[in-house]
């Protein structure tokens, strides 16, 4: 029984929700050892297509368990156990961000595939403040921002709205509070329209892409394109095209 998360799954969607209030559910190494564990289930579950997490609370993740960090200076593995297994996993993360993201609760709304945030929540790179620097975040957070605006939120050490936390490239969406659950579910639907190999080949590619040199990117780009062509998945969803029909991973396809 996990003391600092729930999980749920309901229609091949795993929702993960940090509930650790009393410590504005910080990643500490109790909180990264849930949620590691619930994401090896998810990535071994054929049942899960999408991963939603949430938290309850008026703090989505507050970032390092900073009273952990004064006793024991080993700790960064902790956030980066569960940024390394969202980098790696081949099923997409949704954020369902329903409070504010700061420090390394920041990298993790960062982190997911597509976030979205409720308006208030307030974003920001705090460290600096701290005496430290977000650099585990930052291998996360830099390579969606440009580094002008990289420079004023770093070293300034404000927080800012999640508005800006869009503009800024961190997460996806800004939405009233009341509007949270629908925006989610909107993206959650569109997920689930994509193949499940197709998803995690474009997730991979997505992030190996941008690092490769043109000469290397195109031969791998291929290898994939050829692999999914004649993949199983994607002849059923070729042929679903051409005969005007839902393909079998569709939601849709209950429906036909």
């Amino acid at each position: 029984m996990s003391e600092r998360i729930d999980t749920e799954l309901a229609d091949g969607v795993l929702t993960i929700t940090l509930k650790d209030e009393a410590k504005r559910n910080a990643l500490s190494r109790a909180m990264a050892t849930e949620f590691v564990a619930a994401m090896d289930v998810a990535e071994s579950d054929p049942a899960v297509r999408v991963v939603v997490v949430t938290n309850t609370g008026s703090v989505f993740c507050a970032g390092a368990d900073l009273s952990e960090r004064l006793e024991d200076h080993d700790g960064a593995s902790d956030p980066l156990a569960i940024f390394s297994s969202i980098r790696r996993s081949a099923k997409p993360y949704v954020g369902k961000i329903n409070g504010h993201a700061i420090a390394g609760g920041l990298g993790l709304a960062a982190a997911l595939d597509i976030s979205v945030a409720v308006e208030p929540a307030k974003f920001g790179f705090s460290e600096v403040r701290l005496g430290l620097a977000p650099a585990i975040i930052s291998v996360i957070c830099l390579p969606k921002m440009r580094m002008g605006e990289a420079s004023d939120a770093i070293l300034r050490g404000k927080r800012f709205d999640a508005n800006e936390a869009v503009r800024l490239g961190l997460i996806n969406q800004a939405v009233p509070a009341e509007g949270l659950d629908d925006a989610v579910d909107s993206v959650v639907a569109d997920l689930m329209e994509g193949g499940p190999e197709a998803i995690a080949w474009s997730k991979r590619m997505i992030h190996d892409i941008p690092t490769m040199a043109f000469d290397d990117a195109m031969p791998y780009a291929a290898e994939i394109s050829a692999s999914l062509f004649s993949s199983e998945e994607g002849k059923e969803g070729m042929a679903s095209f051409l005969e005007k029909r839902a393909p079998r991973w569709s939601p849709r396809s209950d429906e036909m």
